[in-house]
């Protein structure tokens, strides 16, 4: 009886995914509610109305020796300015947006409790910034493991080589999809779509549209089911009863 009515509840939960729509996601520099921001540096100002970033965040995200990871962008030779602007807008939209609800999963890392998968990107984003990194050189797919750490900033592991950004990332879909472990997924949707999310963006965020739309999606897939679930539920429980 008590896993049928457990069932039940989780049913009703549905209602609470509604907080997907505006939450932080548990990780090293998050807050832990999201909520107004007005001294955000420079790339992440958009967020300021709503952000899951500090002040210091945000401006620790645009340092090349930033706090925050530790993380060398500079690891195959100087980045280069076009390239650059993108991974400090790629790092602000993963610190201050509050709009990543639909997306977050659990994981089991030290220096976080919840990740980002196959967030849908809009198409101009994935290719405007593999456009303006075609020209600088990588020697990883993955960004998210597999470097050398032994110095405290992150070098390329040892037997790699450094090689053009086209050929580690053929593609605009190979670049957005590999660099972060699956965070992102290409789309062809377009800004004006609704349908995917945008790294860049002014004035109002246009995010929460977007994640309504596939936290809707997604739940009407569930509601879909939740007949037949209930009758289980139901018959379940008669049969215990008798």
């Amino acid at each position: 009886m008590w896993s049928v009515l457990a069932l039940l509840l989780a049913l009703s939960g549905g209602a609470m995914s509604l907080d997907k729509l505006n939450m932080c996601m548990d990780a090293k520099h998050h807050k832990t509610e999201p909520g107004p921001e007005g001294q955000l540096y420079q790339q992440c100002s958009p967020w300021r109305d709503n952000a899951c970033c500090t002040a210091n965040t945000s401006a620790e995200a645009h340092d090349d020796a930033s706090y925050l990871y530790n993380f060398n962008w500079n690891h195959c030779g100087t980045m280069s300015k076009e390239c650059k602007k993108h991974f400090i807008q790629d790092t602000c939209f993963y610190e201050c947006s509050p709009h990543l609800g639909p997306w977050i999963q659990p994981v089991d890392q030290s220096w976080r409790k919840e990740r980002i998968l196959d967030v849908p990107l809009c198409k101009e984003d994935c290719e405007t910034w593999w456009e303006d990194c075609k020209n600088d050189f990588t020697c990883k797919t993955n960004w998210h493991k597999g470097w050398d750490w032994s110095s405290g900033i992150n070098k390329c592991p040892e037997g790699s080589k450094c090689s053009k950004w086209t050929d580690v990332f053929p593609t605009p879909k190979s670049m957005c999809e590999e660099i972060w472990s699956n965070s992102y997924i290409y789309t062809t949707y377009t800004k004006t779509s609704g349908k995917c999310m945008q790294l860049w963006f002014t004035g109002t965020n246009p995010n929460k549209k977007v994640a309504e739309y596939y936290l809707n999606n997604g739940q009407q897939q569930q509601s879909s089911a939740l007949p037949t679930l209930l009758f289980l539920a139901v018959t379940s429980l008669s049969v215990m009863i008798h």
